[in-house]
């Protein structure tokens, strides 16, 4: 049940090359094929491709009858210029796997090796490389894809590397671990004008310029707050780049997070009135409409404890520090389905943040990842 040195030296050489090609959501074919062809000299029993898009699953199924096991990873990047001389850096311009999620496919590759050599006695291990977590937009689609139907899981597994945490530490908590987010799209619509005469048009500086920190206001405590609520103005753009132009048109995005999908509404809501009160007292007609939208992500105590009997048979410590935490994760949909948890793996006390131009996946993380998913599919599998 653990990985040989081989092992560990083919992943590592397996989560750079995939380091070097990211792909975006919904773009990810190449890494998908990567995926695929590493999958199949380990003689899954059935290889499904194409889920909800590029996604990848892989099974390896028990002789007796048992549960299905969902271990979960992402396949896409980010459109982050990256900045690094690793000799690993990215190669297309504009991406990079600057979330570690190269570093995540390799851990579930490893998983796969270990399977392909102690399968299961009973049940099944689903091994699955989500495609368009970035956007919020794969899991639904997974889901939804009724070829994912025959593999429908009763647990489901997930992990994310997480810079500020010790090399190797573990955070894990029940109940809410990432928060409900969605991308709120603003534009206003007026009247242009000559610059000499603005007067003759309708602006929308003085709502742009009143939205963007009123809509931040709405912003309330922290994520341990069972009424969090948080306003990122992320965008704002007005008129053309001229200067004869008095503007008559602006766009702004907001994003907004809950601690969970029940505070969402409410908040939406209050920041559609503000935003259509704001417009109409200007003369403005206001559009809104929503994009990038994530559900909370909930660890079921069942499934948690499941996690923290693995780490402690492996003596991996543990501890519910920086949970819940505002980041918003697409995992959470798969808690609709099956009893869920997600842990996260510290990349390191002084490593770079996650979509930072400098990250990079710490390559120390696959053996341990690896070895936590063996564990639970051995305690729950046989």
């Amino acid at each position: 049940m653990i990985l040989t040195a081989t092992d560990i030296s083919d992943l590592t050489v397996f989560r750079r090359a995939l380091h070097q090609v990211p792909e975006l959501s919904g773009q990810e074919a190449g890494t998908a094929r990567q995926i695929t062809d590493a999958l199949w000299p380990l003689n899954p029993d059935r290889v499904l491709a194409g889920l909800g898009g590029h996604g990848v699953a892989a099974v390896f199924g028990g002789r007796a009858d048992g549960p299905t096991v969902l271990f979960r990873c992402e396949l896409d990047a980010l459109p982050i210029e990256e900045k690094s001389e690793a000799p690993h850096r990215s190669r297309i311009p504009g991406n990079g796997h600057l979330c570690g999620h190269d570093g995540h496919m390799a851990i579930l590759m490893g998983l796969a090796r270990i399977l392909s050599r102690q399968r299961p006695a009973r049940g099944r291990a689903v091994l699955l490389f989500q495609p368009a977590e970035e956007t919020g937009a794969g899991a639904a689609a997974v889901l939804a894809d009724p070829v994912f139907e025959t593999v429908k899981p009763d647990y489901a597994f997930s992990l994310h590397n997480m810079p500020g945490l010790p090399l190797g530490h573990v955070g894990l908590i029940h109940g809410p671990v990432n928060c409900a987010s969605r991308g709120m799209a603003i534009t206003l619509s007026g009247k242009s004008a000559h610059a000499s005469e603005p007067e003759r048009g309708r602006s929308p500086m003085h709502t742009l310029a009143h939205l963007m920190p009123a809509l931040t206001a709405l912003s309330h405590g922290t994520p341990h707050d069972s009424d969090f609520t948080l306003a990122t103005v992320t965008h704002a753009q007005m008129g053309a780049p001229a200067f004869g132009i008095a503007p008559g048109d602006a766009t702004l995005y907001v994003t907004l997070r809950t601690l969970t999908d029940g505070g969402m509404q409410a908040l939406c809501d209050t920041a559609e009135t503000l935003v259509m009160d704001t417009a109409k007292s200007w003369g403005l007609i206001p559009e809104i409409t929503y994009h990038d939208i994530f559900a909370h992500c909930e660890n079921h105590p069942d499934a948690t404890l499941i996690l923290r009997r693995a780490l402690d048979a492996l003596h991996i410590p543990h501890d519910g520090r920086g949970l819940p935490m505002r980041a918003s994760e697409d995992f959470g949909r798969f808690g609709h389905h099956a009893k869920a948890a997600m842990l996260f793996l510290g990349a390191g006390t002084a490593h770079a943040a996650l979509h930072n131009p400098d990250y990079d996946f710490p390559d120390d993380l696959i053996p341990i990842g690896s070895r936590i998913f063996a564990q639970v599919a051995r305690d729950l599998l046989g």
